[in-house]
């Protein structure tokens, strides 16, 4: 071990556990923007034969099982995770929008994993379950002037808490359809995927509008010319988003296979050039 840099590393581990603490000691999750408590899982109605049924989509009752292990667990996951994004957000000026949302139903989970089992015959409740990545979700905001500089910002300071980055997709370059850069991070303790999504007010608004758009489209039975009728309606939607500065360019964290959670901040003054 080389002793001449270990207490230049105790003075950084000291000084990252100490801006981290503060920032989350700001930014604790008040009750009155806390997500209520849900009614425990077995209360919730299923089908007779204890499986899920909905608009032309099942589960058996071992599959039903299944997810609902996984919503549990997705819920204890987040109550570590929830106050790290909430300190990113703060530190990065971002505004978070709809933290009441972030934990994803047990319905809506449902009708997905059950949506991927009938388009993928033979996959397993497993297999499809691992690729979920926003049973815990959040969405970033900030004006187009100060987005590149708040998603690096944001971005660098999850990565530096241990967060290990594990998907990265940015369309802020792409010609038609969805604007924004959606992201997926692993929890280091957890191992819990999570969706953080980062936002323009603009392209939000685009999200929202073509939500319901975007709801039909995906279902099983949509005939493929109104699948192509609602995405050319996205697409118009999506080409009235303005393209902040600089974000096309923005890219991940480095993924580091063994995340420190007590590695050095990252400086937030610096940003991809506009």
């Amino acid at each position: 071990m080389n002793t001449h840099r270990t207490p230049r590393r105790l003075v950084s581990r000291a000084a990252t556990a100490a801006a981290l603490a503060t920032a989350l000691g700001l930014t604790a999750v008040p009750t009155a923007t806390a997500a209520p408590p849900a009614a425990p899982l077995a209360a919730r109605p299923t089908g007779l034969d204890g499986g899920w049924h909905r608009d032309g989509l099942h589960l058996t009752a071992a599959e039903n099982k299944k997810v609902d292990g996984f919503v549990a667990r997705a819920r204890r996951a987040e109550r570590t995770i929830s106050p790290e994004v909430r300190a990113a957000a703060r530190i990065s000026h971002a505004e978070l929008v709809g933290f009441d949302q972030r934990l994803k139903s047990p319905d809506s989970l449902k009708r997905k994993v059950a949506t991927r089992l009938r388009e993928t015959p033979g996959q397993t409740v497993d297999a499809a379950l691992r690729t979920i990545n926003d049973a815990v979700r959040f969405t970033l905001q900030w004006p187009a002037g100060t987005y590149s500089q708040g998603v690096h910002t944001a971005a660098g300071l999850l990565s530096a808490w241990g967060n290990d980055s594990a998907r990265w997709t940015n369309t802020w370059n792409r010609p038609a359809g969805y604007k924004a850069i959606n992201s997926v991070w692993r929890a280091p303790r957890s191992g819990q995927l999570f969706e953080v999504q980062f936002h323009t007010p603009e392209s939000k608004a685009a999200q929202l509008e073509t939500h319901k758009l975007y709801e039909e489209q995906r279902l099983p039975g949509t005939p493929p010319a109104r699948v192509r009728e609602l995405q050319e309606q996205q697409n118009a939607i999506f080409a009235a988003v303005p393209v902040p500065p600089g974000a096309e360019r923005l890219t991940a964290p480095a993924r580091r296979l063994s995340p420190d959670p007590a590695r050095r901040l990252p400086a937030p003054a610096h940003a991809p050039a506009g």
